[in-house]
């Protein structure tokens, strides 16, 4: 580090532990070994006096709940600062080595460092995107084909099966005219009630 100014080893050493900090988070990541703590606080956790006394309370959870954090992405998070010190030394570093300019070096780093935390969270949020809501939402039966699975009753709940999401499923049902529908009628969902009781009319 000989040849080495002191504003070149401070890019260096940011480069350094965020390009490390980075790389181990984003193994880490794809393995499913963490998800992203988001730096969060409670905003009424932390109280500013005039009179000099700084108390800082942070009350608020930190949250590191693996299935709502994989593929969510924040400005404000661990990888976010990671990724932007990695690319605020890599870049002022190597203006810094070029045109030996401390106030390009410096604006060349902040603004390559804010180029590579806007990409990456466009890619978390893309991946986030990407990813499958498993969730039975039994609305989305609405409108779907079938055939009934169990005979509903006149008045009565029966079964249908149908597919929902992408999978067939055996669902409760009833008539919406109130009539028997026999096993392996046709019919058509026109709506839900009770939050998970389909009402099935037969198709002619």
């Amino acid at each position: 580090m000989g040849n080495l100014s002191s504003i070149d080893v401070f890019f260096l050493v940011c480069a350094v532990i965020g390009g490390t900090l980075f790389l181990v988070r984003t193994i880490l990541f794809f393995v499913g070994g963490i998800g992203d703590t988001d730096l969060d606080g409670d905003p009424g956790g932390i109280d500013l006096d005039l009179d000099g006394h700084f108390d800082a309370d942070f009350h608020g959870d930190m949250e590191h709940d693996l299935a709502n954090t994989d593929s969510s992405f924040r400005i404000l998070s661990l990888q976010g600062i990671t990724a932007f010190f990695m690319m605020f030394g890599l870049v002022g570093l190597a203006v810094s080595t070029g045109v030996k300019n401390s106030f390009l070096s410096v604006l060349g780093g902040l603004a390559s460092g804010l180029i590579a935390v806007w990409i990456i969270s466009k890619i978390y949020s893309g991946m986030k995107n990407l990813q499958a809501d498993g969730t039975l939402k039994f609305e989305n039966a609405a409108g779907k084909e079938g055939t009934v699975y169990l005979k509903i009753p006149k008045g009565g709940t029966g079964q249908v099966r149908v597919s929902v999401q992408g999978s067939l499923r055996v669902l409760d049902a009833t008539s919406a005219d109130g009539q028997e529908i026999q096993t392996g009628e046709n019919i058509r969902v026109e709506k839900v009630i009770s939050g998970n009781i389909l009402v099935v009319s037969k198709i002619q």
